[in-house]
């Protein structure tokens, strides 16, 4: 078997460590100390993300899309292969060197998506442009932990918390979308979600989506 080889090092802003960007043969991983976050391999659970988000703002004219956490681009991709050409999807990306990697050493998992006119990339924290916006997006979508706690930085949290989904639900416009990844379940954060005025679904998808995988859990939860 081939050996994994570091390829870049990336510090996380704020308190959150440093990311590693990993390749073997024509795999990718993302770490984080000990932790897995991203796997070339698996993309199904992400992709849903998109797709089921889009499904919900099927439609709509001039949808406008915020994408917490870029990653290794299998949500973009997904979500620009179901919206029209006059959508508009913002991805912030908190950590320089992601964008980067996507542009070198994985652009051929990008496949050139971060070149789409729809698309502008955000260098910085999701959260303060959710609590900057009002009624500005018809879904927001946040990739930027393994579930809905501050995995990558403690900060994190005030995206999960009762404040932090109030302000995802002044953000978005009626019958907007905020769709959240995770890697199990969190029935408190079902109960956050309810609590700050969501009509909420929680949805069980494999890792490798038809393929099998471990489980993750989507929420995808709709402003009345």
């Amino acid at each position: 078997m081939l050996p994994w080889i570091q390829l870049d090092r990336a510090t996380i802003p704020g308190d959150g460590g440093a990311l590693r960007l990993k390749r073997r043969g024509g795999e990718f991983s993302i770490m984080l100390g000990a932790n897995e976050l991203m796997n070339s391999r698996l993309s199904g659970s992400e992709e849903a993300l998109a797709t089921l988000s889009c499904e919900r703002i099927a439609g709509r004219k001039n949808a406008g899309m915020l994408i917490g956490g870029l990653g290794m681009g299998f949500t973009l991709r997904a979500a620009l292969g179901a919206l029209p050409q006059d959508a508009r999807v913002t991805v912030a990306e908190l950590v320089p060197a992601v964008v980067e990697w996507a542009r070198g050493p994985m652009a051929e998992i990008h496949k050139g998506t971060l070149d789409d006119p729809r698309v502008d990339i955000h260098i910085g924290d999701v959260g303060p442009l959710i609590r900057s916006a009002t009624s500005a997006y018809d879904a927001i979508l946040l990739d930027v932990d393994n579930g809905p706690d501050g995995l990558t930085r403690a900060s994190n949290d005030g995206l999960y918390d009762r404040s932090g989904l109030q302000a995802a639900r002044a953000a978005l416009r009626p019958k907007g979308v905020l769709a959240v990844w995770s890697s199990g379940p969190d029935s408190a954060f079902t109960r956050r979600l309810r609590e700050a005025g969501f009509s909420v679904d929680e949805v069980g998808v494999r890792a490798n989506g038809k393929r099998g995988g471990a489980r993750h859990v989507l929420w995808v939860a709709t402003r009345p």
